[in-house]
């Protein structure tokens, strides 16, 4: 594992029922009726995420991530011969270039923790499926709790995509009370599909919130990067990602910030892919490939000017990229109020609207 050089800077202790334990639609809400916390310039305001548009101004630039999930988790045993082991949740995070597969290990049944003592060469089937773990990935090395691997390299022999389209699930780490079908982890802008988790600052956009900023003026336009699986542990680096920046979208960002609008990326991936397509001059050109790219204060984003995101739990490496795009300042300032505030956390929780 890549272990970060850089830790957040920001303190706060994330309340225990701030998890959101639901889609706001099994809530009895509307998917923009999640409450926003916009904090910038002029202090932090509480609103919704409907209103979205009236904390940003015509000119203004809203990027958003345009990957779909896919159902990337499954159940499966250990060939025998593996005493004391039984039965495990595989998360598919990447598909690579050569055939195999990234692949986390997980304890049954929910996946709530990582299976930290596989080794290469143990065997897992899944119905006709059979995953080999062979080597660690991306880099041999021990996890930052200095014991194990969480990610592997594996080679997958049988019909993998008749049984995820059969048998797969959302990928999820059991602090949830219930599932949720596929459906609930897209967003409105969900057409490529790749993501293992969901993209999820862009989930609480509706058609109407859309309308709003393109009637006010604020242009909306697309790139993608397919999420891996989160980096789980305190100081591990993101996983290298595909991404996708199409011409389009790089003429738009560049007379955006020619003309002194504002770029604001849509979450930590629509950062991690507009930075990483990024020429000499610092325009950002069409550009598509593999992310190795960590956004960081040591190593700051040069296009996103402000960022649309979920809330992050303590020492994520996520929280490097807030930091780096809002500043020490204003990061704090946002999640000492979001406590306070009772915002929820995770993919089907609260937003903010940071504004530098």
């Amino acid at each position: 594992m890549r272990i970060l050089d850089e830790r957040p800077s920001i303190v706060f202790r994330a309340p225990g029922d701030a998890t959101a334990p639901a889609p706001p639609e099994a809530r009895g809400l509307e998917r923009d009726a999640v409450r926003l916390l916009v904090a910038g310039h002029n202090g932090v305001t509480h609103a919704h995420f409907r209103d979205l548009a009236d904390h940003l101004a015509p000119g203004d630039l809203v990027v958003v991530n345009d990957s779909a999930v896919v159902a990337g988790e499954l159940d499966a045993e250990p060939v025998t011969g593996r005493p004391g082991h039984g039965p495990v949740v595989l998360h598919l995070a990447t598909p690579l270039d050569d055939g195999t597969w990234v692949v986390e290990v997980r304890t049954a049944p929910t996946g709530d923790r990582a299976v930290l003592d596989a080794d290469g060469g143990d065997r897992f089937v899944a119905g006709a499926v059979t995953v080999t773990l062979t080597a660690p990935y991306p880099y041999a090395g021990s996890s930052p709790t200095g014991r194990g691997n969480r990610l592997w390299r594996a080679r997958i022999d049988g019909p993998l995509e008749d049984h995820l389209a059969a048998h797969g699930r959302p990928i999820a780490y059991g602090y949830l009370p219930r599932r949720y079908p596929l459906a609930a982890y897209q967003s409105v802008f969900s057409t490529r599909a790749g993501s293992a988790e969901m993209p999820s600052a862009g989930r609480p956009f509706t058609p109407q919130v859309v309308t709003d900023l393109v009637a006010r003026g604020i242009a909306v336009a697309p790139v993608t990067l397919h999420t891996g699986v989160s980096s789980q542990e305190a100081g591990e680096a993101p996983q290298p990602e595909r991404f996708s920046v199409p011409e389009a979208t790089a003429r738009l960002v560049n007379a955006v910030r020619d003309g002194g609008g504002r770029i604001v990326a849509v979450g930590t991936t629509v950062t991690r892919a507009l930075e990483s397509a990024l020429d000499r001059d610092g325009r950002v050109v069409a550009r598509s490939g593999w992310t190795e790219r960590v956004i960081s204060p040591g190593d700051p984003p040069r296009v996103v000017t402000g960022l649309v995101t979920g809330w992050h739990d303590p020492q994520a490496s996520h929280l490097l990229l807030v930091e780096a795009v809002a500043g020490r300042d204003l990061s704090q300032r946002a999640y000492d109020a979001a406590v306070a505030g009772g915002y929820l956390w995770h993919e089907f929780g609260d937003s903010a609207l940071l504004l530098p």
